[in-house]
C-alpha cells in the first residue's frame, strides 16, 4: 500500500493567496506548514520557530486571507485582528511588512476577477498622533497593531467599543513579556478584552526563544473561568461578600504571604492552546575574538574612561585594540550591527569609532534617543545606507534588518536567549546562517562568552516563568476596570483570575487589595493616600471614585518612572524639538555651556529647567559621555551554572585537549582559548581553587583603610548573589551585632567589616538553607533595593501617582 500524499498547508487558502505565496516563496517554512492547520481550525496556538523563519506571516496570512475574501462586516464591527508587539519599532516594522502580501494578493485577485476587500491597518502606540487615534474610534481598521500599554489605554476609554468585534489576537515576541510584570499587565488586559468581545478571540503567540512551552502556553491562553461579564452595569449582584474579622493582624499577614506565593490553590483549568514546536537550532557562525596577545596585561580592561571621544585611550586598555578591529570589520561588510549592554557604552563606542574613521560611519541606537532619530536610523540601516549601528537591546527583538550581514556583540550577552535574538538579526531569512563576532572585555568575561556560545549552538535558552500574583498590577487594573463599569466583586475576582499570573490568587488577598484601594489602610500613617474605588461590602459591588479614570490613564503600565530629564532643542517648533533623555544624576552633575554626546552627535547645554534640558547642536566639538543608572537583569542561574561547569571541566583536561574543545565547541580563536586557560591557571595559583558549579571560593583581605573585606566568588549570577548577600548581612548583625556593607554582582559578592580586628569567620557567609528565607525577609526592608522597588510598586498600584501627568517626577 502506498503512503498517503502529504496535506498541502496552503489548501485552505483562497486561490489568489496561494498564487501570491507560490510566486513569493519556494515553499512554506516548517512553522507555516505546522501552524496554518491549527490556526485554520480556530485553535489558540503557540508557535516556536527560529528567527527569520516567517513566524509573523504564519500568524497573519490566514487572517489576511479571511479579511480579504470574507464578506465585509458592518462599519462598527470591522476591527477583527489585534497584533500586540512589545516594541513600538516592531509594530511599525510589521505594518510595513504587511504591505507586500496585501498588495500582491489584491493584484492577483483583481486579475482573477475575484471580489476582495482591502483590509485597513491602524497603528496605536505612544507615538500615534491624536488625529489618528480619533480616526480609529470613528472608523475602526480591520487590523490594529499596538503595544501592551496602548491596549490598556484603549480598554480604559470609549475606543474599546471598536474592539468588541476582535476575533484574533497575535502576541509577538511573547518570550519578552512572559517573565515580567509587563506581561502580567498584558495578561489581565487580554482578559478585559475577552470580557467585552462578542465571542472569545483566538490567541496566537510567536517567539524564537521560549522555554518551557507549557508555561508560555498557559500564559497565552489564561484560565477557563467562563465569561461572566460583558461590560454592562446591571451585572452587579447583591450579597456576595461579607467582612470577617480584622484583615490586618500581623500573624494573618505573615501566614498569607507565606502561602500565597508558595502553594497552588487547587486545580486550575487552563484554556486549551495548541503548541506548534517548529524549533530547530539556528545556523550560527560565531567567533570569539581577543585582539591582544595577553589580556592579563590590561590593567583597566573593564574601565571605559569618560570625557571627549577625541582624547582616545590614554591608559592601557583593551579598547585601543578593539576599536581598530571593529573598524576593519565594519569596512569589510555591507552593514554591521554592534550590540552592547548599556546605553553609555553605545554612545562611547559610536563616538570612538567615528573619531578613528575620520567620518560619521557609525550611529548609536537606544531607548533614550527620541523617536524621529530612531526611525531615521532604522530606515538607513534597513536600506543598507548605514555602515554600522551600535545598539542596546532596543533592536534585539524581531525587527527585520534584512541588509545586515554581520552582528558584533561587545562582552557576553546577558543571557542565551538574548544572544540568539541578537546574533539572529543578521541573516534574518529562513535557513540563512547568522554570522557573529563576540569581543570579551576582560578575562572573566571571556569565560562567560565561551559558555554562552556553546549554549547558543545547543539552543539551550533559559527557562522563563511568569510572575505569580503581582498585586500592584492587580490593583492598577482593578481601578481601570472599575472606572469603566460597575462590577460585582465575584465577577471582578473571576476576571482577574482569568489571567494566568493571577490564576492562584486567593480571595482573602484579593479582598486585601480592595481594602487598600478603597481606603481601608492598616495605619493612620497612610491616611493621606487617596482611595481609588468604593467597595460596597453589603451589595458586593466595586465602583470607581471621582478622578480614578484620569489617574488610571495617566499612570498606566508597568515601566517605572526613572526621573529622567527630557532633552529638547532650543527654539525648535513643537514635534521636532525632542532629542532624547538623560539620567537625573547626570543632569545634576552638568552645567550650562558644557557639551555632551547623545545619538553620536554633540550638544551644548543652553538651559536646565526643573524637568528638561535645552540644548543646541555642537557639531565636531568633543563632549562628555552620558550615563544612565537603570536596572540590568542579573545573569540567569542556568547560565551561571553552565559557566561553572565549563571552568570545572577545562581544569581537568590536558592543555591541548582544552584548547581543542574551546576552539571546536565554543568558537574561540586560538589566542582567546590560551587567554582563557591562563586566566584559570592564574586563579588556581592565587587561591588554590576556582569557583565553579560545585565550588564556592571565599577570600579575606584588608582594604586600604585596614577594614576586612570578605569576597564570595561564585558564577551563579546577581539574582542569587543579591538575596544571599542580604541574608549574610542579617546573619552577621544577629550573631555579632556588626552592621556590614555588601556589594554584589554576577561573579559573587563582597562584605566589608568596619572596625573589626580579627579575621571574620567565613561560616558567617554560608547561612543554613532553612534560615535563608527568614534572614532575607528581615534584611530586605533596610536595603536601597527595597526602597526603590517599593516606590515603583506603589506607583504601579496608583497609590503614588504622578502629580503632573506628562511632566518629570523626581526620583527622590
Amino acid at each position: 500500500m502506498g503512503s498517503k500524499p502529504p496535506i498541502d498547508p496552503l489548501a485552505g487558502f483562497h486561490a489568489a493567496t496561494r498564487r501570491w505565496f507560490a510566486g513569493a516563496f519556494d515553499e512554506p517554512t516548517r512553522p507555516q506548514a505546522l501552524g496554518w492547520p491549527a490556526i485554520a481550525r480556530g485553535e489558540s496556538t503557540l508557535i516556536l520557530a527560529p528567527t527569520g523563519s516567517g513566524k509573523t506571516l504564519t500568524a497573519f496570512l490566514w487572517c489576511l486571507d479571511r479579511l480579504m475574501f470574507a464578506p465585509a462586516p458592518e462599519k462598527r464591527a470591522r476591527c477583527r485582528v489585534l497584533y500586540i508587539s512589545p516594541l513600538k519599532a516592531l509594530a511599525v516594522d510589521v505594518e510595513r511588512n504587511l504591505r507586500a502580501p496585501l498588495a500582491g494578493i489584491a493584484q492577483i485577485a483583481a486579475a482573477l476577477g475575484d471580489a476582495f476587500v482591502a483590509p485597513a491597518i491602524s497603528i496605536r502606540t505612544g507615538d500615534t498622533p491624536q488625529s489618528e487615534r480619533a480616526r480609529f474610534q470613528r472608523e475602526p481598521a480591520d487590523i490594529l497593531i499596538t503595544t501592551p500599554e496602548s491596549l490598556y489605554l484603549l480598554l480604559t476609554s470609549n475606543a474599546r467599543e471598536a474592539l468588541r468585534s476582535i476575533d484574533t489576537i497575535i502576541v509577538d515576541e511573547i518570550h519578552a513579556l512572559v517573565p515580567t510584570k509587563r506581561g502580567a499587565h498584558l495578561a489581565i488586559s487580554l482578559e478585559r478584552l475577552e470580557a467585552i468581545c462578542d465571542r472569545a478571540p483566538q490567541r496566537i503567540g510567536l517567539s524564537a526563544t521560549q522555554r518551557p512551552l507549557d508555561e508560555v502556553a498557559r500564559f497565552l491562553g489564561g484560565t477557563d473561568v467562563g465569561r461572566p461579564f460583558q461590560g454592562r452595569r446591571e451585572s452587579a449582584r447583591r450579597g456576595t461578600a461579607t467582612l470577617k474579622g480584622s484583615p490586618y493582624t500581623e500573624a494573618k499577614i505573615e501566614r498569607e504571604i507565606e502561602h500565597e506565593f508558595a502553594a497552588p490553590r487547587g486545580a486550575v483549568r487552563y484554556r486549551p492552546v495548541t503548541i506548534v514546536d517548529a524549533g530547530q537550532k539556528k545556523s550560527l557562525k560565531l567567533t570569539i575574538e581577543v585582539p591582544v596577545e595577553d589580556m592579563a596585561r590590561l590593567t583597566t580592561a573593564d574601565d571605559i574612561p569618560s570625557g571627549p571621544a577625541s582624547v582616545g585611550d590614554t591608559r592601557p586598555s583593551i579598547w585601543s585594540a578593539i576599536h581598530p578591529r571593529l573598524l576593519e570589520l565594519i569596512r569589510a561588510h555591507r552593514s554591521t550591527l554592534i550590540f552592547v549592554n548599556s546605553r553609555r557604552l553605545a554612545e562611547r563606542l559610536a563616538g570612538a569609532l567615528n573619531e578613528l574613521a575620520g567620518e560619521t560611519l557609525v550611529r548609536s541606537h537606544h531607548g533614550s534617543i527620541a523617536r524621529p532619530q530612531r526611525v531615521e536610523i532604522e530606515d538607513l540601516l534597513k536600506a543598507g545606507a548605514l555602515r554600522a549601528l551600535v545598539a542596546t537591546s532596543s533592536l534585539e527583538l524581531g525587527i527585520d534588518m534584512g541588509a545586515i550581514d554581520l552582528v558584533v556583540q561587545i562582552e557576553a550577552p546577558p543571557s542565551v536567549a538574548s544572544g540568539l535574538q541578537r546574533i539572529g538579526r543578521g541573516g534574518h531569512q529562513a535557513n540563512a546562517i547568522s554570522e557573529g563576532v563576540v569581543f570579551p572585555k576582560f578575562r572573566g568575561d571571556l569565560v562567560a562568552c565561551a559558555a554562552v556560545a556553546k549554549a547558543m549552538h545547543d539552543g539551550a535558552v533559559e527557562a522563563t516563568r511568569y510572575p505569580r500574583n503581582p498585586l500592584d498590577i492587580v490593583a492598577q487594573q482593578i481601578v481601570a476596570m472599575a472606572s469603566m463599569d460597575g462590577w460585582a466583586v465575584d465577577d471582578l475576582f473571576a476576571a482577574i483570575r482569568g489571567a494566568a499570573p493571577c490564576a492562584e490568587l486567593s480571595r482573602s488577598v484579593f479582598e486585601g487589595v480592595l481594602d487598600m484601594l478603597s481606603g481601608r489602610y492598616p495605619s493612620d500613617e497612610f491616611a493621606e493616600l487617596r482611595p481609588r474605588v468604593t467597595w460596597d461590602r453589603v451589595a458586593g459591588t466595586v465602583s470607581a471614585r471621582e478622578g480614578a479614570k484620569r489617574v488610571a490613564i495617566a499612570n498606566g503600565g508597568t515601566i517605572p518612572d526613572r526621573g529622567l530629564y527630557g532633552v529638547f532643542l532650543l527654539g525648535a517648533g513643537p514635534g521636532a524639538a525632542r532629542v532624547g533623555e538623560l539620567d537625573e544624576e547626570m543632569v545634576f552633575e552638568s552645567r550650562v555651556g558644557e557639551t555632551f554626546v547623545l545619538g553620536a552627535s554633540s550638544w551644548r547645554i543652553e538651559e536646565i529647567t526643573h524637568d528638561r534640558v535645552l540644548v543646541s547642536p555642537a557639531p565636531g566639538e568633543p563632549g562628555k559621555m552620558p550615563f544612565w543608572k537603570g536596572d540590568r537583569a542579573g545573569r540567569p542561574l542556568e547560565l551561571g551554572l553552565a559557566i561553572g561547569r565549563l571552568m570545572h571541566d577545562l581544569l581537568r583536561l590536558p592543555a591541548p585537549a582544552a584548547i581543542d574543545r574551546l576552539t571546536r565547541e565554543h568558537d574561540l580563536d586560538a589566542r582567546a582559548a590560551e587567554n582563557l586557560l591562563q586566566y584559570l591557571r592564574d586563579q588556581l595559583a592565587a587561591a588554590r581553587a576556582v569557583p565553579d558549579a560545585t565550588t564556592i571560593v571565599v577570600e579575606r583581605v584588608r582594604d586600604e583603610l585596614g577594614d576586612w573585606r570578605v569576597c564570595v566568588l561564585s558564577p551563579r549570577g546577581g539574582r542569587i548573589h543579591a538575596p544571599w548577600a542580604m541574608a549574610v548581612a542579617a546573619k552577621i548583625r544577629e550573631e555579632t551585632g556588626a552592621d556590614v556593607e555588601t556589594l554584589w554582582g554576577d561573579d559573587g559578592f563582597v562584605v566589608r567589616f568596619p572596625d573589626v580586628d580579627e579575621p571574620p569567620d567565613p561560616r558567617l557567609l554560608v547561612p543554613e538553607p532553612d534560615e535563608v528565607q527568614a534572614l532575607v525577609v528581615r534584611q530586605l526592608g533596610a536595603t536601597a533595593l527595597f526602597a526603590a522597588k517599593f516606590r515603583e510598586n506603589a506607583a504601579r498600584s496608583l497609590l503614588l501617582p504622578k502629580r503632573r501627568p506628562g511632566m518629570r517626577a523626581p526620583l527622590w
